[in-house]
């Protein structure tokens, strides 16, 4: 009996480790080929994407696998540099909406009182906002731009993170541990620095992950409205808006490969931060 629990306990122990493995496996994989497109975007040069009139209109072939434009350009390469664009501007806004988020959780269930009810009306205002809209007016009071756009996003998203972690820090500051140091006389601002920000950082982690797909997604949309990026950007949100006027003319290959890279990139993000999950909080696989 005992030598039968052994073998159980064993072939657990090494089908968590094989799952832990396949998890991480599938966050590297996703993980490379976004910073394949980030640093490839990033570090091109602009002729590959330049106008080439005598190339105009070219459906997809070998040459050109994403086809080309009304001005010629090669849409494989402008839809990396559209997409390391967004990534960018994805990275910015995520950093700073997640801090929001973070600092505003953490503070009002530490601080709690008058302070919380503030901070749980601002979510609610945030929330019960059309959100697109929101982002718009914001995009469009600073100029629209990247400024504008990363400045709208980050200002947009930080409700649903500042909800996660309040809770999370609500659970923290009932343990004993924190009640015997406030008990001791230790500050606030130190019981939250030692005691909260560390178990609260996998949760943080997640969510600035799970930021991402919301805020490119989003700056796609804005700058497809025409409230975003400048036309002359070579944006995804410029791109797609572009091939609507040459669709209907049979020039499928002007939406269908950036619309895809843009799907892809977004599901990847979205596959990154549910794993991630998963691989700091196993029994989330379970529930």
């Amino acid at each position: 009996m005992y030598d039968e629990d052994l073998a159980i306990a064993k072939n657990g122990r090494i089908s968590a480790m094989s799952t832990r493995t396949g998890l991480l496996v599938l966050i590297l994989v996703a993980s490379a080929y976004l910073l394949f497109i980030f640093f490839r975007g990033v570090f091109m040069d602009p002729e590959l994407y330049a106008s080439r009139f005598a190339d105009k209109f070219l459906a997809p072939s070998l040459a050109h696998p994403f086809g080309t434009d009304f001005t010629g350009r090669d849409m494989l390469f402008r839809s990396i540099k559209g997409l390391s664009a967004s990534l960018v501007i994805g990275l910015i806004a995520s950093v700073i909406s997640s801090v929001i988020g973070l600092v505003f959780g953490i503070a009002s269930a530490v601080v709690g009182g008058k302070f919380d009810k503030f901070i749980l009306w601002c979510i609610d205002c945030c929330m019960g906002l059309p959100h697109l809209v929101l982002l718009i007016l914001i995009s469009f009071m600073l100029g629209r731009g990247a400024f504008g756009v990363t400045i709208g996003v980050a200002l947009t998203h930080w409700p649903e993170l500042t909800r996660v972690v309040r809770a999370e820090t609500l659970q923290l500051r009932a343990a004993p541990y924190v009640l015997a140091s406030r008990r001791m006389g230790m500050s606030t601002f130190r019981i939250a620095r030692t005691h909260i920000v560390p178990h609260v950082l996998p949760v943080y982690l997640v969510g600035l992950v799970l930021l991402f797909p919301h805020a490119i997604m989003h700056e796609a949309s804005i700058t497809f409205l025409g409230f975003g990026l400048p036309p002359e950007s070579p944006a995804i949100g410029v791109i797609l808006a572009e091939s609507m006027k040459y669709i209907a003319t049979g020039k499928w290959w002007l939406a269908l490969f950036p619309g895809l890279m843009l799907l892809a990139t977004v599901l990847l993000f979205d596959l990154i931060g549910e794993n991630l999950k998963r691989l700091l909080n196993p029994t989330a696989g379970n529930e």
